[in-house]
């Protein structure tokens, strides 16, 4: 992974670049080591300090962000890089569980073939599984103060199963994504309702 130490209105040196390398390479080959760049900025918080701040882009549409203030600039960096390390410990882990819930939709769906069921087409199978893989889990590591942050270089509607849609959703940390429905091919929404559940909205046809 390319990383990138540059300073606003502050001096960074050697150490910090090798500090920052070793940190932030460490938690990408642990949790995503095909991560493309991140960009370290370093500079003077309004109230004293250090403030970095991290951009770390892990893939193509998944950019992580962490921000931290403290008294010594190796002490913020670590504090950033803390952030970036749970976003993407709860990025893998929502990928695992997505995983498992697509497993056992699938043998559902092969056990009710056997039995000479028909399930309401392939899409349907996953797509409700979603709304297991995405409910609250009390006593989740990360703290609420902490959420996932995701920097968008562009606006687009993307083609999405609705399970890929709730990941995406709860990925940008907003409040409602519209999307292309890939088995449909229409225009759906899924969005974050006031209880903390996921409310899909389907037109109908």
């Amino acid at each position: 992974m390319d990383i990138r130490v540059s300073g606003h209105q502050v001096e960074t040196g050697a150490a910090l670049q090798t500090h920052a390398e070793e940190r932030l390479g460490a938690i990408v080959d642990k949790y995503f080591s095909r991560a493309l760049t991140s960009h370290v900025t370093l500079g003077k918080a309004p109230h004293g300090g250090f403030r970095c701040d991290i951009v770390t882009h892990v893939m193509q549409g998944l950019i992580l962000k962490g921000s931290a203030v403290a008294q010594e600039a190796h002490q913020a960096l670590d504090q950033s890089a803390e952030k970036i390390e749970k976003q993407l410990r709860r990025y893998k882990r929502r990928l695992k569980d997505r995983h498992d819930a697509v497993t056992h939709a699938q043998r559902a769906d092969d056990g009710a073939r056997d039995d000479g069921a028909k399930l309401n087409g392939a899409n349907g199978a996953l797509d409700n599984a979603s709304y297991v893989v995405f409910q609250h889990h009390e006593g989740e590591d990360e703290p609420a103060d902490a959420p996932l942050v995701i920097a968008e270089t562009r606006v687009d509607v993307p083609e999405a199963t609705v399970s890929d849609a709730v990941m995406m959703l709860d990925l940008r940390n907003t409040n409602a994504l519209l999307f292309k429905n890939a088995g449909t091919g229409s225009h759906n929404m899924v969005y974050r309702r006031g209880d903390g559940s996921i409310g899909w909205v389907e037109p109908n046809h």
